[in-house]
């Protein structure tokens, strides 16, 4: 099965590039199928990782950042991959 892990968080204004380095500077202890990072407008940024694991697995996660460098608590989500085409 694989399962995708979602990692979202909005930099405080200004901060979007500072953020998406820190983001792709953090390492997991385990690596992960594959691993995406992306921007999107009011300085946030997303990182999917995917894994070759049970949906309730016990996954290595991207850390909260520092408090002054993000607006609010990061979003995780947890999918199931159903379908690839």
């Amino acid at each position: 099965m694989t399962v995708a892990l979602m990692w979202e968080a909005r930099a405080v204004p200004g901060r979007g590039a500072e953020l998406l380095a820190w983001a792709a500077e953090q390492r997991l202890p385990e690596q992960p199928l594959r691993r995406e990072t992306f921007r999107a407008p009011q300085d946030r940024v997303l990182v999917i990782t995917w894994w070759d694991a049970a949906y309730d697995a016990d996954l290595p996660e991207l850390p909260e950042p520092d408090g002054e460098l993000v607006t609010r608590a990061v979003h995780r989500w947890r999918f199931e991959s159903v379908r690839a085409d």
